[in-house]
């Protein structure tokens, strides 16, 4: 007769302060990765807001974009001259936007130059970039 299996041993229990530690220390570290994002992006500010003169940047954006949502109130609230146009609402700006063959929204003209997604360090590089 062979003999009986036997049973692998029981994993060890996890208890709930163990797991409670576990999710303090995420919900720590993603508050501190967003901590850190938010005042790198806060930095270019007056930056931008003192380089950007009207007309220099354009944002062709959708209704239904959160980030273009985002860029909007960044711009608004660092002061930034901006012009911007929803490619559901407007013929001219639907027109543009594909013909800029952009996969998305938002598509930022800052000097000319398209940006898909918002980064105020990529808009404020281009805004102190020499003028050809």
């Amino acid at each position: 007769m062979p003999p009986a299996p036997v049973a692998p041993p029981a994993p060890p229990r996890t208890s709930r302060r163990e797991l409670l530690a576990v999710a303090l220390v995420l919900v720590a570290a993603t508050a501190a990765v967003e901590g850190w994002q938010s005042w790198r992006s806060r930095r270019f500010a007056p930056q931008i807001a003192r380089a950007a003169q009207p007309g220099d940047i354009q944002m062709l954006s959708s209704v239904t974009c959160m980030y273009c949502t985002q860029a909007r109130v960044w711009l608004r609230d660092a002061k930034v001259p901006f012009d911007e146009c929803l490619i559901e609402r407007d013929a001219a700006c639907a027109a543009r936007w594909q013909a800029l063959g952009a996969p998305g929204t938002p598509l930022l003209l800052v000097r000319g130059e398209a940006q898909l997604g918002f980064s105020p360090q990529r808009v404020a590089e281009r805004l102190v970039a020499p003028v050809h």
